[in-house]
């Protein structure tokens, strides 16, 4: 079984169908990039693997849990898996190190010495260790997602997603977010994201969805994707993306 099965997943807002039909998986280990042009459903369909989006018809399952039941444990769930968002969604009013050790004491009910040793760690492997005792608006918009990824490791997840996590930074921040991810990627984590930045799927993704429209256009190995897309929708996609 996958580590993320998603089947026949349909979502409206009222009238309007936002999702379509979506079918998809990631296996262990496997990392999955999610693109399409803005409005596609692409970060509706991530935010449905943790149920921050409801979803009407169709099932999801994380490493074998049905994330549809009733009885679902959702701040377990969320707990598994990680997610990084477009905006960093640190407590302005904590010190970086006590961003890091909140949820891990109240979810995970680690002790202060326990959640500061496992922070810290992750805060270090993301170059920012020096940065502990600093509020999240004394660092770059880079930085702070730097944080977020550590603080979402710091809950030991299964597998990780990323809704466009640099999309809100400045061009010379993004890099530094992504190089955090590809050594993430190169650890062995499982992952989806939700990106426009190719350079990072052509690095390492295994596999690549192509939305459009709320539907799953077409999906394949990321070689494949790049040399000889499928459909046209993608193939005029990434003639406008990658000209840039």
């Amino acid at each position: 079984m996958a580590m993320i099965e998603i089947n026949n997943v349909s979502k409206w807002y009222g009238d309007f169908q936002v999702l379509r039909d979506c079918s998809t998986s990631v296996e262990k280990g496997e990392v999955v990039v999610i693109c399409g042009p803005s409005g596609s459903g692409k970060s509706t369909l991530i935010k449905t693997v943790n149920a921050l989006e409801p979803f009407q018809s169709g099932s999801i399952h994380v490493n074998g849990i049905d994330i549809g039941a009733p009885s679902i444990n959702l701040p377990k769930l969320r707990s598994n898996v990680g997610m990084v968002f477009q905006h960093f969604e640190l407590f302005p009013h904590l010190t970086i190190r006590d961003n890091l050790i909140l949820a891990q004491m109240k979810v995970l009910k680690r002790t202060r010495d326990e959640a500061m040793e496992r922070g810290l760690k992750l805060l270090d492997r993301v170059g920012l260790l020096s940065h502990a005792d600093k509020f999240p608006m004394q660092l770059s918009g880079g930085q702070q997602q730097r944080v977020a990824i550590a603080r979402a490791l710091a809950m030991d997840p299964i597998c990780m997603l990323f809704d466009e996590p640099t999309s809100a930074l400045d061009p010379e921040m993004i890099n530094e977010v992504l190089d955090v991810m590809v050594e993430l990627a190169k650890s062995g984590m499982t992952m989806m994201v939700v990106t426009h930045e190719m350079g990072f799927a052509r690095k390492v993704a295994d596999k690549v969805v192509f939305m459009d429209a709320g539907e799953i256009v077409e999906q394949s190995p990321k070689e494949e994707f790049f040399s000889t897309p499928r459909s046209e929708r993608a193939q005029a996609f990434l003639a406008k993306i990658l000209n840039h």
